[in-house]
């Protein structure tokens, strides 16, 4: 959509006072572990772009509170997978030789949005060091909610979703649906007999650039809209707007649980 079209059909300007309002209607609180999925031209037109987003999400959860979002770099990962758009055969020996190494503070992220990769860069935000599915995160907690997110697995409980499980954080679909909930992704690495895969990725290894080959469950977010829609009424879900934006507000340990419910049930690992 272009701006043009956004501006055709928004109303009034969205504004971060007005975004943060919506917030509070929606039921964050300050004090909130936060972590946002998002849709900048969901919103409407916003008075400030992702800054102003960003900047509403961080008053939301105030000084006191912990604001997370994925910071994804699907770039840092095998080419010979590689299909949105594939790469020729010859080039696949030229990135495992010369692809970068992944540096937190510089790898930008793929597909997240506009509002998340404005957010790996705002001031006083820190970003875990896993090469393919980092975090970032901004506030009280937020140097815990990075530190050692484990090469494998990579959606596990020492993982950045496995602690904000365990804090009790919320989960915010702005402008977005269950497909894009990664905390789902928590639930998966629960279930017996999850399927494995070789992932790889170019990384640091003792100060040194090297290609790196690992073991991994074989993620799979195909599902995650049956999901929601079963979960929805089980659980609570909050829904409202930021914005035009719909969203939904969950709790993140009820939804994971009704999701490993649902996965053991409908998932088939054979």
């Amino acid at each position: 959509m272009s701006e043009q079209d956004i501006i055709k059909q928004t109303r009034l300007p969205v504004t971060a006072s007005g975004m943060l309002h919506d917030l509070r209607q929606l039921g964050i609180q300050e004090g909130d572990y936060l972590i946002v999925h998002s849709s900048l031209s969901s919103i409407g037109w916003v008075c400030g772009g992702a800054q102003a987003v960003v900047q509403a999400l961080l008053q939301s959860v105030g000084a006191e509170g912990t604001l997370v979002m994925p910071a994804q770099s699907g770039d840092w990962s095998d080419p010979a997978e590689w299909g949105n758009p594939p790469v020729p055969q010859e080039w696949i020996d030229i990135i495992y030789n010369e692809m970068p190494a992944f540096d937190p503070a510089v790898t930008p992220t793929r597909g997240m949005g506009r509002i998340a990769e404005l957010f790996r860069t705002y001031p006083g935000t820190l970003r875990s060091e896993h090469p393919q599915v980092s975090f970032c995160a901004n506030g009280k907690y937020a140097e815990y909610m990075i530190t050692g997110h484990p090469l494998t697995p990579q959606f596990g409980e020492a993982s950045p979703l496995g602690k904000l499980y365990a804090a009790g954080a919320k989960i915010l679909l702005l402008g977005v649906g269950f497909d894009s909930c990664t905390s789902l992704h928590l639930a998966e690495t629960r279930l017996d007999d999850m399927p494995t895969k070789k992932m790889g990725t170019a990384m640091l290894m003792n100060g040194e650039r090297s290609w790196q080959w690992f073991t991994d469950y074989a993620y799979d977010s195909g599902d995650f809209d049956r999901i929601g829609a079963q979960i929805e009424g089980q659980i609570r879900v909050r829904r409202g707007k930021i914005g035009q934006a719909d969203c939904m507000l969950l709790p993140m340990k009820e939804a994971v649980d009704a999701a490993s419910k649902w996965l053991g049930r409908h998932r088939n690992l054979s």
